[in-house]
C-alpha cells in the first residue's frame, strides 16, 4: 500500500543532494568557506531526511495497517518540512555565494526550499485526514499523495540544481556536511512491525537513482 509513497520519496525528498561536479583543489578560498558554513549547518538536516526516508521505506509492507502507516507517514512529512525549512534558513544566513549572479542564486534556492517545506507540510495534512478505515480509500489517498510527491521532485528544481553547479557546487561537494547521510534509527513513530523491515524493489531502485 506504501510502496509506491516510498518509491516516491526516495526519488524526491532529497534534491539538495544532488550535488555533482569534481571538486577543484584550485577552487576560490572564499567560494570553500561559504560552502563550509552552509555544509555544517545542512547536515543534521539532511540525516532528519534520509531518517524520515527510511521511517516510511520500512513501513511497505502488504499487512501493514492504515493506522500504522498514516502515523509512520505523517512524522515523517512533519520531519521533512521542517528540515527544509531550516535548509531555507541555512542558505540564507550564509549570504550569498561569492560568484557572479551569486544573490539571485540564493534568493531562488531559498524561495525554493521553503516551498519544499511549505508542501510537505501540506501532504502531512492530507495524510493526517486520510480514512485508516476504508483500506480501499486509504490506499488511493495515498496513491494521491505520491502522485505530489512526483510532483514536488520533478518540477521547480532548477534553483537548486544552480546552486549546486560550478564552482559553488565543487565546493559543497566537497563539505563533509553536504554529502548524502546514512539513515540512523527510524523515529519513534516508525511501526515495530517485523515483516515491514524490507523496503519494496521500487523503493530500493528508486533511492539508488
Amino acid at each position: 500500500m506504501n510502496k509506491k509513497l516510498a518509491a516516491a520519496l526516495s526519488g524526491g525528498a532529497v534534491l539538495v543532494l544532488t550535488l555533482s561536479g569534481c571538486s577543484d583543489d584550485d577552487s576560490d578560498n572564499k567560494v570553500n568557506d561559504w560552502a563550509k558554513k552552509v555544509c555544517d549547518q545542512v547536515q543534521p538536516q539532511l540525516q532528519k531526511i534520509a531518517n524520515a526516508n527510511a521511517a516510511i521505506q520500512q513501513q511497505t509492507a502488504d499487512n501493514s495497517k492504515p493506522a500504522d502507516v498514516q502515523k509512520t507517514d505523517s512524522a515523517a512529512f512533519q520531519q521533512i518540512s521542517q528540515a527544509y525549512k531550516a535548509l531555507g534558513a541555512a542558505v540564507q544566513s550564509a549570504g550569498a555565494p561569492p560568484v557572479d549572479g551569486g544573490e539571485t542564486t540564493q534568493k531562488e534556492a531559498v524561495k525554493e526550499l521553503n516551498a519544499s517545506s511549505v508542501a510537505y507540510a501540506n501532504l502531512k495534512t492530507k495524510v493526517d485526514g486520510l480514512d485508516t478505515k476504508d483500506q480501499a480509500k486509504f490506499a488511493d489517498g495515498l496513491k494521491g499523495i505520491a502522485d505530489e510527491l512526483n510532483k514536488i521532485s520533478t518540477s521547480g528544481d532548477q534553483a537548486l540544481k544552480k546552486l549546486q553547479s560550478g564552482e559553488v557546487g565543487a565546493a559543497m561537494a566537497k563539505q563533509k556536511g553536504c554529502q548524502k547521510p546514512t539513515a540512523s534509527a527510524p523515529p519513534a513513530s516508525a511501526p515495530s512491525a517485523p515483516a515491514s523491515q524490507s523496503a519494496s524493489p521500487s523503493a530500493s531502485a528508486s533511492a539508488k537513482a
